[in-house]
């Protein structure tokens, strides 16, 4: 991966010291929310057995589900969609390579109307379940669950329901970790050290990414190889020097970090940052705006603001060097289009000029740029990715003076939300 800026502020002696400092925090455990930290060594630290459990469900839906539904919310799906979402055909809906398997995501909110819909949907369908929750007391997917589980044990019995759930949970209490025990469901476990944001490395992300049909294998060496490479000192290491700028930038004024991608794959990718930014950053009246963009689809309506708008705002635009897809550009006899002058060239070049002109005009319209250059969109790649950003944001965090692990602002909307219900 390649990391590149243009019209951002000089980074001084002050400002990477306070970054290696707070490097030397994250990896010697001396900075607040230290006990979750476990994702740091993640990608070579790992349960095999566990690892090897995860491939083999993930053969076992393979070979007989229509449907894998994945109920979580925040970090229980994020990472996961991400990863699918980036790896699979837009229009054909994620599945197995093999075209079987529908994945599809519930419990990331409590609207009726999707559920029926959903249950309306997975009809007549051979479906399995993956509920994650370390608690098993989130509203979001505790009730989703709920009204799913009552469908499969009526449609296949209780022990049939009981062959087609996944529990991903605590590995030894709360109330999801009970009902397993009870029903007999196969578990996985969320590590204690390891938070819902930073866990799609975990079983969390990796059984359905594995369902998917995407190497989790590539996954984890993508995230391997970017853990050895963002060890390095400062100086060689654009982790570190990314967390400086963004600090940098958000000390000179500005307030919102834009994330833009030029593939509509990149859109989930896009979420899974948000949270991982907003939850780790938001908080103590402090942290960057985490917002995301898809050009060249937003620059004919949100463009404008960026183009124009209050100075507040900076770019990191994630490239895309092989789309994985190539289209010519023909000539067409009489030019009725107006397009001959694109004849020979591709698709990808034009989407290229696209992205390489909008930089040149939000740099004039002082709109600090940040790009981050992936070969391709593959396992590989996109585990680098994860990590990178993982640990980017920890460290910016701590740079920043707040705690990257904890999301104390979360528990205010449930605890009014559980007043009204007669919790």
């Amino acid at each position: 991966m390649k990391y590149t800026t243009w019209d951002v502020p000089e980074i001084g002696e002050d400002l990477v010291g306070r970054v290696e400092a707070a490097a030397a925090m994250l990896h010697d455990g001396s900075g607040d929310g230290a006990q979750y930290r476990g994702w740091l060594t993640l990608p070579t630290d790992y349960d095999e057995d566990e690892y090897t459990r995860i491939q083999s469900a993930a053969q076992r839906v393979q070979a007989d589900g229509d449907i894998f539904i994945t109920i979580g919310i925040g970090g229980s799906y994020l990472g996961a969609k991400a990863v699918t979402h980036a790896m699979s055909n837009i229009f054909t809906g994620v599945r197995t390579a093999g075209g079987k398997v529908e994945m599809l995501y519930a419990g990331n909110q409590l609207s009726s109307a999707y559920l029926q819909e959903l249950l309306d949907y997975i009809k007549n369908k051979s479906v399995y379940l993956n509920i994650i929750s370390k608690s098993g007391t989130t509203l979001e997917p505790a009730l989703t669950f709920k009204v799913l589980r009552a469908a499969l044990e009526e449609r296949y019995g209780e022990d049939g329901a009981r062959e087609r759930i996944f529990a991903t949970t605590d590995k030894e209490r709360g109330v999801l970790k009970d009902l397993a025990g009870k029903k007999g469901y196969e578990t996985f476990i969320v590590p204690d050290d390891v938070g819902g944001r930073y866990s799609v490395l975990t079983a969390v992300g990796l059984l359905p990414i594995a369902v998917a049909g995407i190497s989790i294998d590539d996954l984890m060496q993508g995230a391997a190889d970017a853990a050895e490479r963002y060890s390095a000192p400062y100086g060689d290491n654009a982790c570190y020097q990314y967390a400086a700028v963004r600090n940098a930038l958000y000390e000179s004024g500005k307030k919102i970090e834009i994330l833009v991608g030029y593939e509509p794959k990149l859109q989930y990718f896009s979420e899974w940052w948000k949270q991982l930014f907003g939850e780790s950053e938001g908080k103590d009246g402090k942290g960057l705006y985490p917002a995301s963009m898809q050009f060249t689809t937003d620059l004919h309506s949100l463009g404008q603001y960026v183009q124009e708008g209050e100075r507040h705002v900076f770019e990191t635009v994630i490239d895309i060097e092989d789309p994985g897809a190539e289209i010519d550009i023909v000539q067409e006899s009489g030019d009725a289009d107006g397009l001959n002058y694109l004849a020979g060239k591709t698709m990808h070049e034009a989407n290229t000029a696209a992205r390489e002109g909008t930089r040149a005009a939000h740099r004039a319209g002082n709109v600090p740029q940040i790009a981050l250059t992936l070969e391709r969109l593959d396992a590989y790649n996109i585990g680098h990715l994860i990590y990178f950003y993982e640990k980017a944001c920890a460290v910016s965090a701590y740079t920043m003076g707040v705690n990257p692990f904890n999301q104390p602002g979360v528990e205010a909307y449930k605890k009014e939300m559980f007043s009204l219900l007669g919790k």
